[in-house]
């Protein structure tokens, strides 16, 4: 197989209120000069890094479409910023909204367009940022993304509920205790990541790296998010990003897992909301069915760029 074509990139990102110049690291697998509109891809945590989307050149693969990969500020090869942590108002999604425009910008991607996927937080972002109708944005895809943080939970409940009940009364025990870096919570956490977070074992490499990174550097997620993915206690906790929904002009795809974290209880009000929208549900996926149920996965998200697409 002929080697994809590749290659990386620094733009400059004046991060409001840093106090130290930013840079966004990115690569792009394919040439924006080709003809055909990317696909820029978010990734989750906050933090979690490019890696884990590596499946995404499936696309390019089969679909010519090429592929914008970034680190989103405080992670990976881009800025970090470990002084800023538990600092509420730099932590903001306006930031990192202002960083996906300006990498847009320095691609110049505004008139070609661009299709724009998100997955989890990811998927979050990518939702909030198409209901300000950004020029350029052609499709989006929100993978495991949830309209509503409350909604999330309130699905957590029900999943936390099923697991083993010595696994359940660890989690409980620990969560009223506030010990989330215990060897017997992060035992008891891993339980719920293998049913649903990804059910493949081992974890391929690349969701791994995830995982490395949330550990390396965990700045912006324990101020977003908090200190696991079932314990949100962290700013965005409230967030209900499905209220704009309304005013997001693209076509738009939603993708989740039938033993997602990102339960269809929180998918649901983006299906309601979104004008143009589909949603798809693997049956064998949990929240990475990019891997997980990657042949079908890439299928449906193929199709859906390449259909009617200019």
């Amino acid at each position: 197989m002929t080697p994809h074509p590749v290659s990386e990139g620094e733009v400059a990102f004046d991060a409001p209120n840093a106090g130290k110049p930013c840079k966004t690291w990115y690569k792009i697998v394919g040439n924006l000069e080709s003809g055909k509109s990317p696909l820029v891809a978010l990734h989750g945590g906050p933090g979690a890094g490019h890696e884990y989307l590596g499946s995404l050149t499936d696309v390019y693969e089969q679909h010519g479409i090429p592929i914008v990969f970034y680190d989103q500020i405080g992670c990976g090869r881009s800025t970090r910023l470990r002084e800023k942590k538990g600092d509420t108002s730099f932590w903001t999604f306006d930031l990192f909204i202002q960083e996906l425009d300006n990498l847009v910008d320095h691609l110049k991607l505004r008139d070609g367009g661009f299709y724009l996927f998100g997955q989890s937080w990811g998927g979050m972002l990518g939702g909030l940022y198409a209901s300000r109708r950004p020029r350029g944005l052609k499709k989006l895809v929100i993978s495991s993304g949830p309209a509503s943080i409350p909604l999330l939970v309130k699905g957590y409940e029900g999943l936390i509920a099923d697991l083993p009940s010595d696994v359940r009364a660890t989690l409980e025990d620990c969560n009223k205790r506030g010990d989330y870096e215990s060897h017997e919570f992060e035992e008891a956490a891993a339980v719920f990541y293998k049913r649903h977070v990804c059910r493949l074992d081992p974890l391929p490499e690349e969701v791994q790296c995830a995982f490395k990174n949330l550990k390396e550097d965990s700045t912006a997620y324990l101020t977003l998010q908090g200190p696991s993915e079932f314990v949100v206690i962290g700013s965005f906790k409230d967030w209900e990003g499905y209220h704009d929904a309304h005013n997001i002009e693209a076509e738009t795809l939603l993708l989740n897992g039938r033993y997602d974290e990102a339960t269809d209880l929180c998918m649901e009000p983006w299906f309601k909301t979104i004008p143009k929208v589909k949603w798809v549900t693997s049956e064998i996926a949990s929240h990475m069915g990019h891997f997980e149920d990657r042949e079908r996965y890439m299928k449906v998200l193929g199709s859906f760029l390449s259909s009617s697409a200019p």
